[in-house]
C-alpha cells in the first residue's frame, strides 16, 4: 500500500529538519528538482503551462485506475524543487485523497 500523503508529508519534514541553515535547505530544494524525473518535450504545451507563475511550470496528470500521477518540469530551479516536492506529496493517490489533502509541509519546512 502506497504512503499516505501526510506520511510523506511527515518524511519531508524530517528531511529539512536536518538543516539549520536556510541556505542549506535551499541546496537541499535544488537538488530535489535535479532528481526529478525528465517530462517529455510532447507534454510541454500552453495547454499543461500554469498560469500566473513568474517561470514557466508545466505539469500533466495521468490517471492509472483510481490513482492519479503527475509530471513535471520548469525552468527555475528552485521552482522544480518545490514542484518535485508536490509530485512526491500527491503523485500515486486518488483524485479524492489530493482533493481533500491539507498541504502544510511547505510551511513546515521553513524555506526562507
Amino acid at each position: 500500500m502506497a504512503q499516505s500523503i501526510n506520511d510523506t508529508q511527515e518524511e519531508l519534514i524530517a528531511e529539512f529538519d536536518l538543516f539549520e541553515d536556510w541556505a542549506d535547505k535551499y541546496e537541499y530544494l535544488i537538488d530535489l528538482g535535479k532528481k526529478l524525473p525528465a517530462m517529455s518535450e510532447a507534454w510541454k504545451t500552453e495547454e499543461n503551462v500554469i498560469k500566473g507563475c513568474q517561470s514557466r511550470v508545466w505539469l500533466h496528470a495521468e490517471r492509472e485506475g483510481e490513482l492519479v500521477h503527475f509530471l513535471a518540469d520548469s525552468e527555475a530551479v528552485i521552482v522544480k524543487g518545490l514542484i518535485s516536492m508536490l509530485i512526491r506529496v500527491l503523485s500515486g493517490h486518488t483524485a479524492s485523497e489530493i482533493l481533500a489533502a491539507d498541504l502544510y509541509f511547505i510551511d513546515r519546512i521553513e524555506i526562507g
